[in-house]
């Protein structure tokens, strides 16, 4: 770990109290044009909540699983709410640090998770005089400290199921969808971030059936985006009589807003009124080996920068606000 004196966790964030929640949702949104009555839907799902969203505390969880495991001081900050990327790099100017590594909480490559991040580290350098250099860590959706992480996962939400269904229950994988302008753009030649999620779901089912559904869709219904919708799909799988479902949120790495409310709220809800049992698998979170998954790739030769053209920004039609997925 000697080419970086730190190590920066980079992550979404989310409201902790009850009145953060509006500010925190108007960073999201700032310069795309979503309607209020858009914003004032989602505010609603959080403070059915108590206006916390549980990913800072998650957060912290995963940094202070992650410290023993690393040399370098660890810092932590956000996109969308405290500690933002900037204050947190003006801690680490002040701590001398002059060269750290950055893990993103998001295993995938699309502008959202992967291009967004690098811009939200350029423009929080270049607020700060003497900012460090900061090299992101390769995409981790085929690491084996990931995939056996929820390959565990998805094995205990199987236990849960009644017995006599567990044999002939269907995975159900699920990732944050995107528009399909964007998913085509994704990566140095298009199309990496299904691609990407399909590699990662074939590596967790290990020869079960499984099928890949998408969430947490926004956005005018006239702009195309990946489909079907999970909600969609189990129904689907009701009509042909399929036994049982597991969800297997694979896009997320922690069991944030859009995982509790998307699936444990509403697709359960669905699953329930279908008559399907169902159960969800925990995502990555701090398990133990995808805590170590870190470590390991501070270890790994030093990654190819993207390069500049590499998951591109959504073109924004005239007259239309832009469609970026609110990913949490």
């Amino acid at each position: 770990m000697g080419r970086y004196d730190a190590l920066l966790v980079v992550s979404f964030g989310g409201p902790e109290k009850p009145e953060d929640v509006m500010p925190f949702l108007e960073n999201v949104v700032r310069g795309r044009g979503v309607p209020r009555e858009r914003l004032m839907e989602v505010e609603a799902h959080y403070q059915g909540f108590g206006g916390v969203s549980p990913i800072n505390q998650q957060c912290r969880d995963l940094i202070d699983a992650m410290r023993p495991l690393v040399d370098v001081p660890v810092y932590w900050g956000n996109r969308n709410w405290h500690p933002f990327l900037a204050d947190t790099m003006r801690k680490m100017a002040a701590d001398g640090v002059t060269r750290a590594a950055a893990f993103v909480t998001a295993a995938y490559s699309s502008y959202s998770s992967c291009r967004q991040y690098l811009d939200d580290l350029a423009r929080a350098r270049a607020e700060v005089p003497g900012a460090p250099e900061i090299v992101r860590l390769r995409h981790y959706f085929d690491h084996p400290g990931f995939i056996a992480a929820m390959t565990d996962h998805t094995r205990e939400a199987l236990d849960r199921l009644p017995a006599e269904h567990r044999d002939h229950a269907r995975l159900v994988f699920t990732a944050h969808s995107i528009p399909v302008s964007m998913a085509a753009s994704a990566g140095p030649s298009g199309g990496a971030y299904e691609a990407q999620l399909r590699t990662a779901a074939s590596l967790v089912a290990g020869g079960r059936p499984w099928d890949l559904v998408w969430q947490s869709r926004s956005g005018p219904p006239q702009v195309p985006w990946l489909e079907p919708d999970v909600c969609d799909h189990l129904e689907t799988l009701a009509a042909s009589g399929t036994e049982a479902v597991v969800l297997v949120p694979i896009g997320f790495v922690s069991d944030h807003m859009e995982v509790v409310y998307d699936l444990d709220t509403e697709a359960a809800a669905k699953a329930r009124e279908l008559g399907l049992p169902m159960t969800r698998a925990a995502t990555a979170g701090t398990h133990p080996r995808f805590v170590s998954m870190v470590a390991e790739l501070l270890e790994e030769p030093e990654p190819v920068p993207c390069a500049a053209t590499c998951c591109p920004a959504p073109r924004r039609p005239a007259g239309r606000p832009a469609q970026e997925p609110d990913q949490e």
